[in-house]
């Protein structure tokens, strides 16, 4: 095992992991869900939770101390808490998020990072909060699992084990009480499955221990195995019509344990949650009368982002709401210039790593994350089809609206974004935006390595190549004369607008030398160049 430290940097990265894994094992969990509603949102509910965190860890990506990063974490999960397994979520990361300003107090400063018993005291702590949210500890549940990982914390760091084997030792707790909580809960063993929100947590703590180790457990996946005679939803005829949440703000203890027993009496899957010294508190139950558990808080405080969601929709169903806005943009882009290009027109970006094919897990991540109900996608040629066909369905599968552009250069991306507005309906606005895309005729030029034979004919090492398409259709001195020579032929056909692209390495003066040649050669024609930094071709010209 590696002995990477559990400071800022991987804490933000297993947040990040954690996400990319939950993704992964969303359908799992929801298959898993019958407790304490069969809604079949567990696993998506973890997810929302768990991203709402990452953002709030990740907009501190400068700071060095854990205990900062780990409260943004906390912060980030309560006020984005969805359903009673995100409120829990909120509380696991609370635990951390306290346990760690602690420790950071008692030394005065900065918290580098979290060893082996900081981690199992953050457990230990855990436990605690969830209990308090919940009102009560239910054998067979996600607290179940929670304990026990937090005892083999505890146990491997009072042994003196390293901080990795401290997390491989809880996860591993972790599969075990997983696997007890069938036969703790009846409608657990009546569904034959595991609990939900243990399996979620198990998921977190495989993800911990893959960011400090490198090695990634491999977990059987857990199905719904009921014994023979019994149905999985014998319980749904007393499912509760509503999920009801809502943040309550300006509210002292006293009203918060009021506020518990009136929706004790309402309804069931009480829940309520905070975060140290933030004075607010997430209010979660399943209730018949959603109007009176809102009505119930507001003589306590202030509420806000109330969300009332039909849990009678059947096994399945998705969530409604939880979206931050109704439609956005995702373009697939290389180089720090187009990041800030895209972005500035209002698209949400998905850079390359390191120059690295995007996957379909790659995609599906960043789709969740726009936090939008409806996403145009433009994947600008880095995207192969089937990647982009298996990203896209798998957020379809799950209640986003997806409509893929064909943009197979980021200049075809500029284009369609210009023409993006997010008040048409969604199949108007992608077929908008793919008529724009498709009228954007394009290429590129690159530097030549070696001398070969091409259409144009011999090209040299350090020749410029124009290419469209897949052929070179230009062979020019340098990157200027190629440009030229290509720009030349995209207008052949007309066009009004050219927009050229720049490279990493490639200098200012090649773009003013391409406006020169366009301003000598097409009056009337208006060329702008943007700096995009990106890799592999020098130019990217495109023809409007």
């Amino acid at each position: 095992m590696s002995n990477r430290r559990l400071d800022a940097s991987a804490l933000r990265d297993w947040a990040h992991t954690a996400v990319g894994d939950l993704i992964t094992h969303t359908d799992e969990i929801n298959r898993l869900n019958v407790f304490p509603v069969a809604d079949a949102d567990t696993g998506t509910n973890m997810l929302f939770t768990m991203r709402a965190a990452w953002e709030q860890a990740d907009a501190l990506a400068a700071s060095d101390d854990v205990a900062e990063v780990a409260a943004a974490l906390a912060r980030g999960a309560l006020r984005g808490a969805r359903g009673n397994s995100g409120v829990i979520l909120s509380q696991i990361l609370r635990g951390f998020g306290d346990v760690t300003a602690s420790a950071a107090a008692d030394r005065g400063g900065v918290l580098a990072d979290i060893g082996g018993a900081l981690f199992g005291a953050a457990l230990r702590h855990s436990v605690g909060l969830v209990v308090n949210s919940m009102g009560e500890a239910v054998p067979g549940t996600i607290v179940s699992v929670l304990q026990d990982a937090a005892g083999a914390a505890e146990a491997a760091a009072a042994d003196d084990s390293g901080l990795a084997e401290v997390v491989t030792a809880a996860a591993d707790a972790a599969a075990i009480a997983l696997d007890k909580t069938t036969g703790q809960l009846d409608v657990l063993a009546q569904a034959g499955v595991v609990d939900a929100g243990g399996r979620g947590l198990l998921v977190l703590l495989d993800a911990m221990s893959a960011t400090l180790t490198g090695h990634v457990a491999r977990r059987a996946e857990y199905v719904p195995s009921p014994p023979h005679g019994h149905i999985a939803e014998t319980a749904a005829s007393a499912t509760p019509q509503f999920e009801v949440m809502y943040l309550l703000s300006g509210c002292d203890a006293a009203g918060v344990e009021t506020l518990r027993r009136t929706l004790d009496k309402l309804g069931e899957s009480v829940a309520i949650a905070t975060t140290a010294g933030a004075g607010q508190y997430s209010v979660h139950v399943h209730a018949d009368d959603a109007g009176a558990a809102v009505e119930a808080a507001l003589p306590l405080g202030t509420l806000s982002r109330i969300q009332i969601t039909s849990l009678t929709g059947g096994p399945g169903a998705r969530p409604s709401g939880g979206f931050a806005r109704d439609r956005a943009v995702l373009a697939v882009v290389d180089g720090a210039g187009a990041h800030e290009l895209f972005a500035g027109e209002g698209a949400h970006v998905l850079p390359l790593d390191s120059g690295a094919p995007v996957s379909a897990k790659d995609l599906l991540h960043a789709l969740v994350n726009t936090g939008a109900a409806q996403i145009i996608v433009l994947p600008n040629g880095y995207v192969a089809a089937e990647e982009l066909v298996a990203g896209c369905t798998a957020a379809i599968g799950w209640g986003i609206d997806v409509v893929p552009v064909p943009t197979a250069s980021m200049v075809q991306g500029l284009a369609a974004l210009a023409m993006h507005e997010a008040d048409r309906q969604a199949v108007d606005d992608g077929y908008t935006m793919a008529r724009a895309a498709a009228g954007a005729r394009h290429g590129s030029v690159r530097v030549a390595t070696e001398e070969a034979l091409t259409w144009a004919g011999t090209c040299q090492p350090g020749d410029g190549l124009g290419i469209s398409g897949d052929e070179v259709l230009v062979v020019g001195k340098d990157v200027v004369e190629a440009g030229a020579g290509l720009i030349d032929l995209l207008l052949g056909v007309g066009g009004e607008l050219v927009t050229v692209l720049t490279g990493a390495g490639v200098d200012a003066s090649v773009g003013e030398a391409l406006a020169q040649h366009v301003h000598r050669e097409h009056l009337g024609i208006e060329l702008v160049t943007y700096h995009t930094d990106h890799r592999g071709d020098a130019l990217l010209i495109g023809v409007e």
